[in-house]
């Protein structure tokens, strides 16, 4: 943060995104990771009128947010972000490898905005994240005798349901 001019924090939720005045050129840039760092030209918003509570203020202000980002031809982001990425956004993910993040939960656009950028943020560090390896294991012996002695259990339960011939 020590070549930033300008730093402003949104903590609406445990997430905190720090949004960073980048050189003398005036672009913001959203920091997601150490090693990710999103221009806000790569993001795209649009406003629409949204559906649900506000009274009068529904049909008058497009309040609901549209961010779009274009994942597919992004440079910021490796192979690997990419692919995970894709697989964690699922239906939110266009063919293009466009990902639309909608936001119309709040009645104000700033808020909606606000929370679009952090389901975008949250979304990127769990993609940034690799998958932990999972490491194979054996059964103890002692684990291995107690199941046998469980199946040779319920093996005999079974065996004394069976038909009892009268001869015998």
């Amino acid at each position: 943060m020590a070549n930033c001019c300008a730093a402003q924090f949104y903590a609406a939720s445990k997430l905190c995104l720090c949004i960073c005045c980048a050189s003398l050129r005036g672009v913001f840039l959203l920091r997601v990771t150490d090693k990710i760092v999103l221009s806000e030209t790569e993001l795209q918003w649009q406003f629409v009128r949204a559906s649900g509570p506000g009274g009068q203020n529904v049909n008058k202000v497009s309040t609901a947010v549209e961010l779009r980002f274009d994942v597919a031809h992004t440079r910021r982001l490796d192979s690997e972000v990419k692919s995970r990425l894709r697989k964690l956004a699922g239906h939110r993910m266009s063919d293009d490898g466009v990902l639309v993040i909608q936001a119309r939960r709040f009645r104000s656009q700033s808020r909606n905005r606000d929370d679009a950028l952090q389901r975008l943020v949250a979304l990127l560090r769990s993609a940034a994240q690799p998958p932990k390896l999972r490491k194979a294991t054996a059964p103890s012996a002692a684990a291995k005798r107690k199941r046998v002695e469980d199946k040779k259990k319920r093996a005999r339960v079974k065996s004394r349901r069976a038909r009892v011939d009268e001869l015998e």
